[in-house]
């Protein structure tokens, strides 16, 4: 059984090497032996053979007649730190979305599985686009019939969007914060909402704290929208994907959400 320090222990043995990823890398793919590691890695042979005995002593790989094979638990360190690499380079893609905002209000999960947005593609308003960030979310509203948001503000358009998806026959489920709901829910026609209502179509939850985060679910696609430090919403940088992870970790979100406002 391994304990805490030695799985930290053998995670920063494998980091502090590129040589040793490289090899880990070939290896995970394939069994190998030392001279294509050389040809594949590009990295000469006397590094390559030394880092092979290192990796063979601490038991990370072993040999089979001249071929060398990860050990299981190496698959699963070798996983464990190009997620954690990929997750970095999330944040630092989208420094610009992630920097001098507010995320107290993702979920502890959302934080961990962030490699989930990796597909994602950052949106940003431009001086001749100023409206990009907010056509683009426009555009996913217009083209689903199925809607799960988080709105933390007010924007004119949403009552028309809502009852022209509910017209439709689609379905919506919002999370506002509770001064808002007359302003977004009084223009809807009365029917429309009344039918969707009855039929399950139509569920508002109300928040009587702040929101500090915009996300809504449009069929297959999401977008995800922070606010700054100073409290203001950044209209000017969304997160847009129709990637499948992301769109699982999008629910995941709007569920921690949701539960956060029904207890």
């Amino acid at each position: 059984m391994y304990t805490c320090n030695e799985i930290n222990g053998n995670l920063k043995f494998l980091a502090q090497s590129e040589i040793r990823l490289k090899i880990l890398s070939e290896l995970y793919e394939k069994p190998e032996n030392i001279r294509g590691l050389v040809k594949k890695t590009k990295i000469n042979y006397s590094s390559v053979s030394s880092n092979i005995s290192k990796l063979e002593e601490n038991e990370f790989i072993h040999k089979i007649e001249k071929e060398y094979y990860l050990n299981p638990m190496s698959k699963i360190y070798f996983e464990t730190l190009m997620d954690f690499k990929r997750s970095i380079d999330i944040i630092i893609d989208y420094g610009a979305f992630w920097n001098q905002h507010n995320i107290n209000q993702l979920s502890i999960d959302s934080m961990e599985n962030i490699i989930d947005l990796k597909d994602s593609k950052l949106i940003e308003t431009t001086p001749l686009d100023i409206y990009k960030t907010h056509n683009t979310t426009k555009n996913q509203l217009i083209e689903s019939k199925n809607v799960k948001a988080i709105f933390p503000y007010l924007h004119p358009e949403y009552p028309d969007l809502i009852e022209t998806i509910l017209k439709n026959g689609g379905s919506v489920e919002l999370v506002i914060p509770r001064v808002l709901f007359k302003a977004i829910m009084s223009p809807i026609n009365d029917l429309v909402k009344k039918d969707a209502i009855n039929q399950g179509r139509l569920i508002v939850y109300t928040v009587t704290n702040e929101l500090n985060l915009y996300l809504t679910i449009c069929d297959d696609k999401m977008s995800l929208g922070l606010f700054k430090n100073d409290g203001s919403f950044d209209q000017n940088r969304i997160l847009v994907s129709d990637d499948e992870k992301s769109h699982e970790w999008a629910e995941k979100l709007f569920k921690h959400v949701k539960h956060m406002v029904i207890k």
